[in-house]
């Protein structure tokens, strides 16, 4: 039975950090791969791996428990998943080749090398495995040096280090120039912390949430620039809309029932009512800039976000007559109601008419979205 000794490097430290390119294949050039990568960092572990590797290589030798025995290197890519992978895959089909092996002991320093047997085992059996764990002095594996081992390397990982270091930074830097402004103008103190609270809640919640569902603003703004436009502006009269309503709230609702709300829930029902105009036109706005890109694009589904758009007035007109109906300080109309559901009805038939004819006009079109 011939096997093959196969030490694994998936992220590529040996051809980043001693040059050497993958696979190698022989006791004495593995030895001279391993002597590079522990010249060029002492404290890399594949340096000890390979070197485990050829031990493993000469105590199978010298046992005589196999016909031939062979030891060999594959290394990966520093992009760690699909392209390491399909690398690794590639440099094993040159050492079968060379050494077509019955079986394969890999030979690896942790799970994340693991994660490969499956490739190996669709080319050759895994006869065993050997993890290597190297030691440490106990003078040297302390919880200081641990501890600033790793804070270095978040500090080189640029992914990590802007949720471990970067988000906390803006957080004590916005809170270090309020408390600056506090104590310049005192009176300003709790305003200046309710708005740097609010900025960092919309920072720190707008990234987890960019981060949570994918979201690629780049790509966004590169591949649908209009629609990244419409969304902006639109968001800007939404919020500027409900800023407003809220500074003003106790004029509208003197014009609306002739006074200050008596309660919450009135208070909040005149707010709805209030903000409704600029959320319509916001989201208007938004589906405007949707439309405009989709046609560019000659996408069929443009004729979607038209009867969004044909819409609005009807969805408008629901969430007057909703806040309107259900505040008891309101005198109700009988007729503006019943005119106001005949509206509705008319404008979602227009709609749907207007919808059903524009997507039989755009089926030729090829969609590129």
């Amino acid at each position: 039975m011939k096997v093959l000794v196969l030490a694994i490097d998936r992220d590529d430290d040996f051809g980043i950090k001693a040059g050497v390119k993958g696979p190698v294949i022989g006791r004495d050039k593995c030895l001279d791969a391993a002597i590079k990568l522990s010249l060029a960092d002492p404290e890399d572990s594949d340096a000890n791996t390979l070197f485990a590797a050829i031990k493993l290589y000469d105590e199978l030798k010298e046992s005589r428990e196999f016909d031939d025995v062979e030891v060999a290197l594959i290394t990966g890519h520093h992009n760690v998943g699909v392209k390491s992978d399909m690398e690794l895959s590639r440099q094993l089909d040159e050492v079968l080749k060379v050494f077509p092996a019955d079986g394969i002991i890999p030979v690896t320093d942790g799970a994340e090398d693991e994660q490969i047997f499956p490739i190996i085992t669709s080319k050759a059996p895994i006869v065993s495995t050997r993890r290597v764990v190297v030691k440490q002095s106990p003078g040297i594996e302390t919880t200081w040096y641990i501890i600033v081992r790793y804070l270095k390397e978040i500090m080189n990982d640029p992914e990590v280090s802007k949720v471990v270091l970067g988000i906390p930074g803006l957080i004590v830097l916005l809170y270090g120039v309020a408390k600056l402004i506090s104590l310049k103008y005192p009176p300003s103190a709790q305003i200046v912390s309710s708005a740097v609270t609010g900025v960092v809640m919309l920072i720190v919640g707008g990234y987890f949430f960019i981060k949570g569902v994918k979201i690629k603003p780049l790509e966004l703004i590169s591949r649908g620039f209009i629609t990244f436009i419409g969304v902006i502006t639109g968001l800007i009269v939404i919020l500027g809309g409900a800023i407003n309503v809220y500074l003003t709230l106790e004029t509208i609702s003197t014009k609306m029932i002739g006074g200050i709300p008596s309660s919450d829930l009135i208070a909040l029902l005149i707010y709805l009512n209030a903000v409704n105009p600029y959320f319509i036109l916001g989201f208007g706005i938004i589906l405007v800039g949707k439309t405009i890109q989709e046609y560019l694009r000659k996408n069929p589904h443009i004729w979607y976000y038209t009867s969004g758009i044909l819409m609005l007035p009807a969805f408008w007109k629901v969430i007057d007559l909703i806040t309107k109906y259900s505040n008891p300080l309101i005198k109700k109309n009988p007729e503006d109601i019943i005119l106001g559901i005949v509206l509705i009805l008319i404008n979602i038939g227009i709609s749907i008419f207007v919808g059903i004819k524009l997507r039989e006009k755009v089926k030729s079109w090829t969609s590129s979205s």
